[in-house]
């Protein structure tokens, strides 16, 4: 959806009133009265304006991508410090993380026969460069890790090109991260994968590549969908299809970056912690509009709405907006390690990371007991339609320190499908999100977290 909806979600979330999921009025179980005012003034709060929206609008017009180790990166972590204390934000500040430093450099790919064609391709992060003249070779199609196995003896000085149709992420993204480590150990001097995500607008999609010690790393790019098609059908025809790829990708020395923390600290247990977050960083590509610094924003706003409403719970409830999720997981591991002594104290953690289209759900992990006062909790959500609580709760930076804790896990999982078809491409801007979306997020969130943050008893481990 455009940028320029105007479309407003009003008090209460009126507009969402009418969607299949709210119109089946949920119970009202009876210890949730003393949050319901409240909870809907988070709502009203939340919903009334597209002030999410907006500044998620100021991150990614004024500090564009944040890979881990670039400037833009370090400018966006000064102005998010600057403004969470002028959101009143308690205890802002940073927790020093050594990251990487990949840089992308000048990168192309083209068919050079039969035909000269352009190919519309991304180097996956952590590559190695090519020569300085490139690579040119002939291309090896293949599906499969099976089939690349079984066709090694035609890989020796070729391409390999795996070209697996999208699935689920889960699923597809294992050829961008082990192929080209595959291909090396057959003798490869390159590889190219399909972009892990639906065929969208010839957008290739880049990402980590892991290669294994001992096996010699190749140069490893993304290319779009229809490009891989294209060469797919050719080979197919008998074909002998040749690709010259030029990458000057390098890797530098660590850098210092970090992890911004701010909090509402608890009136009476100020030791118990709720913890909300996303990661700060992103790919190199597009602005990392919707991969993180939706999720970034919308768990901050929790905060932010807390002291707008004059609103204090019993525990602290703290954002984290980490560092280095994209390619190395740097900052969740520093949380855990400078937080380790606490883990316990962490009573609930929410991570945003899977976008915030429509339809939205919220997943959950944890004990049958804690599930359900969270599904209780829930029912609060009917005007903004996620009264369903899925599977699925976590995430990649939550995950250390909750593991360590035995705290239970929420995920705010937006729409799948629309979220792959931009992750980690050039397209991931915020003319793809609408502002009622972020708003939505941020107030289902809000009430989430105050609940908890508020209630007498901790959920249950």
């Amino acid at each position: 959806m455009s940028s320029a909806r105007t479309v407003c979600v009003v008090a209460c979330a009126c507009a969402l009133l009418a969607t299949p999921a709210a119109t089946q009025a949920p119970s009202r179980p009876a210890w949730l009265e003393p949050y319901r005012e409240t909870a809907t003034r988070l709502i009203h709060a939340a919903t009334a304006d597209h002030f999410a929206w907006r500044r998620l609008a100021e991150l990614t017009d004024t500090y564009g991508h944040r890979l881990s180790g670039s400037e833009n990166l370090e400018r966006a972590i000064g102005w998010a410090v600057e403004t969470m204390r002028r959101d009143g934000l308690e205890d802002v500040r940073t927790e020093p993380v050594m990251v990487p430093r990949w840089v992308r450099g000048r990168e192309s790919a083209e068919i050079v026969f039969p035909l000269k064609h352009p190919i519309a391709m991304l180097g996956l992060g952590g590559s190695i460069a090519t020569p300085p003249g490139g690579i040119e070779a002939e291309v090896v199609v293949v599906g499969a890790f099976e089939e690349l196995r079984s066709r090694a003896a035609e890989l020796r000085g070729r391409i390999v090109l795996f070209n697996t149709p999208f699935t689920t992420y889960s699923d597809t993204v294992a050829y961008r991260t082990g192929g080209p480590r595959a291909a090396s150990q057959l003798g490869a001097v390159a590889a190219l994968v399909r972009a892990v995500g639906p065929t969208g607008l010839r957008t290739p999609h880049t990402g980590s590549v892991q290669y294994g010690q001992g096996i010699p790393p190749i140069p490893a790019a993304s290319i779009a969908a229809e490009d891989a098609d294209r060469i797919a059908r050719l080979t197919a025809r008998g074909v002998r299809v040749r690709v010259r790829l030029t990458m000057e990708a390098r890797a530098e020395p660590d850098v210092e970056s970090a992890n911004v923390v701010g909090e509402i600290r608890g009136r009476e247990r100020p030791e118990e912690v709720v913890l909300l977050g996303g990661h700060f960083d992103s790919w190199d590509v597009g602005t990392g509009a919707s991969d993180d610094a939706v999720g970034c924003i919308i768990t901050w706003e929790v905060a932010r709405l807390m002291v707008k409403l004059g609103l204090r719970p019993r525990r602290t409830v703290r954002i984290v907006l980490f560092a280095n999720e994209e390619n190395g997981l740097r900052g969740a591991t520093a949380y855990a390690t400078r937080h380790a002594a606490h883990a316990s104290n962490h009573v609930f953690a929410l991570e945003a990371d899977s976008g915030v289209f429509n339809p939205a759900s919220l997943g959950f992990s944890g004990s049958a007991a804690a599930r359900n006062l969270v599904r209780d909790i829930a029912t609060l959500l009917a005007p903004l339609g996620l009264s369903d609580i899925v599977a699925g709760g976590g995430g990649a930076d939550i995950g250390p320190i909750a593991q360590a804790g035995n705290a239970p896990m929420m995920a705010y999982l937006g729409n799948a499908g629309r979220y792959f078809a931009i992750h980690h491409t050039p397209a991931d801007t915020i003319e793809r999100i609408a502002p009622e979306e972020v708003s939505k997020a941020a107030a289902a969130i809000a009430v989430m977290a105050y609940v908890i943050a508020e209630m007498p008893e901790r959920l249950p481990r």
